[in-house]
C-alpha cells in the first residue's frame, strides 16, 4: 500500500500523461516488477522466437530509413533479434511467414508511397496473402500540413487487417517533428513484446503528437532577380525581416502556403456565377467564396482524388488527372451546386524552401530564400508554380506568413570537418547558409563547392557572394559548371568526375558530403558519379554501393533533393 503522500505525488505525476504514455508506464513498471528481487511470480522468460522481429522501412529522403537503423539498434541492445530491410529488398512472398513485423513509412505527395517502397505497397494491396500468423504494427512519417497525412501508412494498415494479420499495436502517424513520438511508440512496441502485459482493448488509431507549428508574420525588405538579361529564367532572391526572434539553423526550410492569384479566382466564380461574398464554412474555415477560393483551398493542380470526386459528384468519366479548378469546370462542366464542389476541394498544402540565409551571419529577425518561378507547358498553354509564382510576385514592404520546418540531418558537422557541397540551380541556397554561417563563425574546416547552371553571363546566381568567399578563404575549392556555353553541355557530375581523387581523398578523410537540388535527373545522375569515382578508387560496384551507405549512415551523405 502506498501513504496518502505517495498516492498524492503518483497522482500528480500521471495526471498530465495521455493514454499512450500511461499504457507504456504500465509495461515499464510491470518490467521493473518482473526483475525485482521481492517477485514471487517472476514471468518466465519469453522465448527467443518471440524476440525476433522484421523492421522494415520505405523512403525517399531518407528519414525512414535513418529512423529505422536507429530504432533497430535500440531493440537490439535489449536483446529483440532484428532484421532491417528496405521495402524494396523485402521478399513478399516471406510475409506470410513473418510473426512480427513492423513498418515504417513516409508518405509523399497526394498520399503516395516512396517510390522505392511502391512496389511493395502495389503488391500488398493488390494482392491476396494469408497473413493470419502475422502480428505487425506500421509507423508512418508525413506532414500534417497536407491533406493525405500519412495515407499509405493507414492504407497498409487496413489491408493488412483485411489479409488477417493482428495488428500487435496501433498505427502511429508521426508529423514532421517526429523523433520523440517515434521513439515512443517503438519503447511501447519492445514492451509489449518484452513483457506481454498491455491490455488488449487498444484503441485503433494513436493520435500523433503536437503538429502546431509556430507561424511567423515577416515583411520583404528585399526581392532581386539573381538572373541576368538574355537568361531564360527567373531566380529570386527575398529578404524578410520579423520582429520575432527566428529558431532556425543552416539546413532549415522556409514553409509558405501561397495565395492563388485573384484573376483566377473571379473567373472561376463568373464562370459558375457564384457570389464572391457568400459564406462558405469549411472544416477548418469559414469565410467567403472569394476569400476561402484565394487563401485557403487548392485550386490550380488538383489532386487526383479530387478530380475523381469530381467525376462522382458530376457523372463525367473523366480520364486526365492532374487539372486546375478552372480548366475542371471549363472542359467538364456541370450544374452541381457550386458549394458542394468547393466542399470536395482540399486545404492549400505549404511549399518548402530552403533557407538561404544564416543567423549566425545576417541575424535572427532575417531570413532568406531562393525561389525560382517554375514555368512548364501543359496540353493549352504555359502554367506557373502557385507559390513560386505568389513570392515572385510579391511587392517590397508586404506582409508574408511563413513557419520553419526543422531540418533532422541536412546540417553543418563540427566546424573543424570539412564538406562537399553539390547544388546546381537553386540547390545553391542552403550552400550559401553554410558557407555563410561557417564565414561568420571562423569554422576551420575546409569547404568544397560544386555549382552548375545554363550560362556563366546569365545565371551564375550569387557569384559576387562566392567569388568575395573564393579569396578570403571561407571556399577553399570551386567547381562550376555552365552547361550551355560550349557545345558540349557540361554539368555539375562533370565536374565531380574531373576531381575524381581529391573527392575520394575528402572522403576517407572525413569529409560530409552533400547535395541539393531536382531528384530527377540531377540527383541521380550525381549518385552514379559518385559510384563510379569509388569505382576508380578501387571499389567493386557492390563496395560502392555500400560506401555510399555507410556515410549515409555516418549521416555524412546528406541530401535534400526535390
Amino acid at each position: 500500500m502506498l501513504s496518502d503522500l505517495q498516492l498524492q505525488s503518483l497522482k500528480k505525476i500521471l495526471g498530465g500523461f495521455n493514454q499512450q504514455e500511461l499504457i507504456w508506464t504500465n509495461g515499464y513498471i510491470a518490467g521493473l516488477l518482473a526483475e525485482s528481487p521481492f517477485a514471487t511470480n517472476p514471468k518466465p522468460p519469453i522465448s527467443s522466437k518471440s524476440r525476433k522481429i522484421t523492421l522494415a522501412f520505405g523512403t525517399e529522403t531518407g528519414n525512414a530509413k535513418r529512423l529505422a537503423t536507429q530504432l533497430a539498434t535500440s531493440a537490439k541492445k535489449q536483446g529483440i533479434q532484428v532484421k532491417l530491410t528496405g521495402a524494396d529488398q523485402y521478399r513478399i512472398t516471406d510475409l506470410p511467414k513473418e510473426e512480427y513485423f513492423f513498418l515504417i513509412i513516409s508518405t509523399q505527395g497526394d498520399g503516395e508511397p516512396p517510390i522505392l517502397a511502391k512496389k511493395f505497397y502495389d503488391y500488398i494491396l493488390n494482392n491476396t496473402l494469408d497473413l493470419s500468423k502475422l502480428h505487425f504494427g506500421i509507423l508512418g512519417l508525413g506532414d500534417s500540413s497536407y491533406p493525405e497525412f500519412c495515407k499509405t501508412a493507414e492504407d497498409l494498415q487496413i489491408r493488412f487487417t483485411e489479409l488477417g494479420g493482428k495488428e500487435f499495436y496501433p498505427v502511429q502517424k508521426c508529423d514532421t517533428d517526429y523523433q520523440s513520438d517515434a521513439e515512443s511508440w517503438f519503447d511501447a512496441v519492445i514492451n509489449k513484446l518484452n513483457n506481454e502485459t498491455f491490455s488488449s482493448d487498444i484503441p485503433q488509431k494513436i493520435k500523433p503528437g503536437s503538429s502546431s507549428k509556430k507561424y511567423f508574420q515577416g515583411t520583404v525588405v528585399s526581392k532581386i532577380n539573381l538572373n541576368d538579361i538574355g537568361s531564360n529564367k527567373e531566380t529570386y532572391h527575398i529578404e524578410i525581416i520579423t520582429e520575432d526572434e527566428i529558431d532556425y539553423e543552416p539546413g532549415d526550410a522556409m514553409g509558405v502556403i501561397p495565395f492563388n492569384t485573384i484573376q483566377t479566382v473571379r473567373e472561376i466564380l463568373n464562370l459558375v456565377k457564384f457570389g464572391p461574398d457568400t459564406i462558405i464554412t469549411t472544416e477548418r474555415v469559414t469565410a467567403p467564396a472569394e476569400e476561402l477560393l484565394k487563401q485557403h483551398l487548392n485550386i490550380n493542380y488538383l489532386l487526383k482524388s479530387t478530380v475523381k470526386k469530381y467525376a462522382t459528384l458530376t457523372g463525367h468519366s473523366i480520364s486526365e488527372e492532374r487539372l486546375g479548378l478552372l480548366d475542371l469546370l471549363k472542359k467538364y462542366p456541370s450544374n452541381v451546386d457550386f458549394e458542394k464542389i468547393i466542399g470536395i476541394l482540399t486545404p492549400q498544402a505549404p511549399r518548402l524552401y530552403s533557407v538561404s540565409s544564416s543567423p549566425s551571419g545576417h541575424g535572427t529577425t532575417e531570413i532568406h530564400i531562393t525561389v525560382s518561378k517554375n514555368r512548364f507547358m501543359t496540353e493549352s498553354d504555359e502554367k506557373i508554380g502557385v507559390c513560386s509564382e505568389y513570392l515572385s510576385e510579391l511587392d517590397l514592404n508586404q506582409t508574408v506568413e511563413f513557419y520553419i520546418q526543422k531540418a533532422k540531418h541536412f546540417k553543418l558537422p563540427d566546424e573543424n570537418k570539412d564538406i562537399i557541397m553539390i547544388g546546381p540551380g537553386t540547390g545553391i541556397a542552403p550552400f550559401r547558409s553554410f558557407i555563410t554561417e561557417r564565414d561568420a563563425v571562423g569554422a576551420t574546416g575546409k569547404n568544397w563547392l560544386f555549382f552548375g547552371e545554363q550560362h556563366f553571363i546569365s545565371d551564375f546566381l550569387y557569384q559576387t557572394e562566392i567569388q568575395s568567399f573564393l579569396q578570403t578563404g571561407s571556399i577553399t575549392n570551386l567547381d562550376l559548371a555552365f552547361s550551355r556555353d560550349q557545345h558540349k553541355k557540361v554539368y555539375v557530375q562533370d565536374r565531380l568526375k574531373e576531381k575524381s581523387t581529391e573527392i575520394f581523398e575528402w572522403l576517407e578523410n572525413g569529409a560530409h558530403l552533400y547535395v541539393c537540388g531536382t531528384r530527377d535527373p540531377m540527383y541521380h545522375d550525381v549518385e552514379n558519379t559518385l559510384l563510379e569515382i569509388l569505382e576508380e578508387n578501387g571499389k567493386t560496384r557492390e563496395q560502392a554501393k555500400q560506401y555510399l551507405d555507410e556515410l549515409e549512415e555516418e549521416e555524412r551523405f546528406v541530401k535534400d533533393v526535390y
